[in-house]
């Protein structure tokens, strides 16, 4: 997902003074490549199957040597076997001509250099890549629109499991609780201690992994291993799921939604706090619409759309822990909305949030009075009667506006409130007026570079923003390339609902439709239920008669 937000190349990560940059040791690790250049690369483990990679090499090339096969000496019969690579779309293709060139002229000439993510880039003629690339009917893993390069010791390929086809898939809980051992085992630990150890301070681990299928399970184990490694550091962890699958059945749904039930659990458990991240309508098997967003226009079916939906929220959601001033902590993030055993958070995305270029925040937020502008992430509706035990909220990417609203001269101002946080803090508690609230504010942007898609509306203009005036006709529409992002993360009764209908779904489910291998021991499901009906009664707020009688028919 991270993958989808890229970075400019001629600056470092942080193009914002407020965000932290890599060398932080927040996001990047600095480094240096066998040609004595400068680089960055993040500070991430993935793991997964056979078959993602695809174009990409599982050690990557910033650090290769550059050594050739046939300079190996052999006395015996020699038999090379070539195996032609999958053809790399547009964009790739351009990123590796742009990365030939910059470090060409850099190798020639040696002016300031700076890489970063595998784009290289001089101070002379080399710019970035800036097109509109249509890349939906090429993408098919996250490899495909990757713009960075990666450390060698971040990939941990899955031989076991295949990405493509019937056979070998990663589909059950169970088969992803089961990897963690051995090699396995022993890699991640090597590579946890790798970039943990060079970390001037480790705030925490922020985990990402899909809960519809094995991965669920896998991430289960990950988190488990963290909680006992490193006792006290936040273990924040976003469940992904996918809106659709293709070539689908109902034995596969029903699969999805066990795996996604019994994955909340357990990855709630195990980490300070858990938050499903999806624009699926409900994580049930009942058909339901996926989550619309006004001004966007993207396809729900594509995993190349709603990953890019997801990466521009998760960019505001994580804001709090990665500023460079005033930021909290993981673990104080974890603690202000996981209280008393409730650790599952909802999150809601207003992407982009809609403000017009020239107003202000007060203007836009005013034209919102009815109805707060975001939507579902989480697949959890949001409370309608302003009950909630804690709540952060996150505007990013205001640059250039104005936070409150100007008095023309000699008026009396039209608000008494005097800063950004002021207003957004007011207009919040007309929604929520009891709830505890935390605000971050940032005015940089998210900066969407190529290939992000274009899955703006047309009433955009390049930095998000609303246009001021309707543009001339037919005109082309600008490349979006930044947009202002409103986000919150909530803890609130809403959720126990949500959990009790989670609980109520896979109840009724007939466990012997599923294949024998899938749960190996009935009675730990059982007590995962069990589990998962306790969760939900923390949410349970006793003011509320109805929420009571929900509960009490459960039991």
């Amino acid at each position: 997902m991270d993958a989808t937000l890229s970075y400019d190349p001629d600056v470092l990560p942080g193009v914002s003074p407020e965000v932290d940059v890599p060398h932080s040791d927040v996001l990047f690790r600095e480094g240096q490549t066998l040609g004595g250049h400068v680089t960055y690369t993040p500070r991430l483990i993935a793991m997964d199957v056979n078959g993602h990679l695809r174009t990409l090499r599982q050690e990557g090339c910033l650090y290769d040597p550059g050594g050739d096969i046939s300079a190996v000496t052999w006395d015996g019969s020699l038999m090379i076997h070539k195996e032609s690579p999958p053809a790399k779309n547009s964009f790739l293709e351009d990123l590796d001509n742009l990365e030939t060139l910059a470090v060409a002229d850099v190798n020639s000439s040696q002016p300031g250099y700076s890489g970063l993510g595998g784009v290289a880039s001089a101070t002379s003629q080399v710019s970035p890549i800036q097109k509109d690339y249509k890349l939906e009917g090429s993408v098919k893993v996250w490899s495909d629109f990757l713009r960075i390069h990666l450390h060698p010791r971040t990939v941990s390929v899955i031989h076991q499991y295949n990405h493509d086809g019937e056979a070998n898939r990663l589909r059950a809980f169970d088969q992803g609780e089961a990897l963690l051992q051995g090699l396995l085992l022993e890699e991640l630990e090597d590579k946890l201690h790798f970039f943990a150890e060079e970390c001037d301070y480790l705030q925490g681990f922020q985990v990402l992994c899909d809960i519809s299928d094995g991965f669920s399970g896998l991430g289960s184990k990950v988190t488990e291993m963290l909680q006992d490694s490193y006792s006290g550091k936040g273990i924040l962890t976003w469940g992904l799921s996918p809106v659709s699958y293709s070539n689908s059945t109902p034995v596969k749904e029903l699969c999805h939604q066990l795996n996604c039930t019994v994955g909340t659990v357990h990855l709630a458990r195990n980490s300070s706090f858990f938050c499903p991240l999806s624009l699926r309508g409900s994580l049930s098997r009942k058909h339901s619409s996926p989550t619309t967003f006004p001004l966007l226009t993207y396809d729900p079916s594509l995993w190349y759309h709603s990953s890019a939906v997801l990466a521009l929220a998760l960019d505001a959601l994580t804001l709090p822990y990665r500023m460079r001033n005033n930021s909290t902590p993981m673990h104080q993030v974890a603690e202000t909305l996981a209280v008393s055993g409730r650790k599952v958070v909802a999150a809601y995305g207003a992407i982009p949030f809609p403000m017009m270029h020239g107003a202000s925040l007060f203007d836009a937020l005013s034209s919102c009075t009815d109805a707060l502008p975001w939507k579902p992430l989480s697949t959890c509706p949001e409370a309608t009667d302003g009950r909630c035990y804690g709540q952060l909220v996150t505007l990013k990417g205001f640059e250039g506006q104005r936070l409150t609203s100007s008095p023309a001269p000699g008026c009396i101002p039209p608000s008494p409130l005097h800063s950004g946080e002021d207003v957004l803090a007011s207009y919040i508690s007309s929604f929520y007026p009891s709830c505890p609230l935390a605000l971050q504010l940032a005015s940089a942007p998210s900066r969407l570079s190529p290939p992000f898609p274009q899955i703006f509306s047309e009433s955009l203009d390049a930095r998000g923003f609303l246009h001021s005036q309707q543009p001339p006709p037919n005109t082309a529409a600008p490349l979006v390339s930044s947009a202002p992002v409103l986000t919150s993360l909530q803890s609130g009764p809403a959720l126990g609902s949500w959990l009790t209908e989670l609980h109520r779904g896979v109840s009724a489910l007939d466990l012997r439709r599923l294949a024998p291998s899938y749960l190996s021991e009935i009675s730990e499901y059982q007590e995962t239920l069990e589990q998962l009906r306790v969760l939900a009664q923390c949410y349970r707020d006793d003011s509320s008669g109805a929420m009571c009688s929900s509960e009490d028919d459960d039991d």
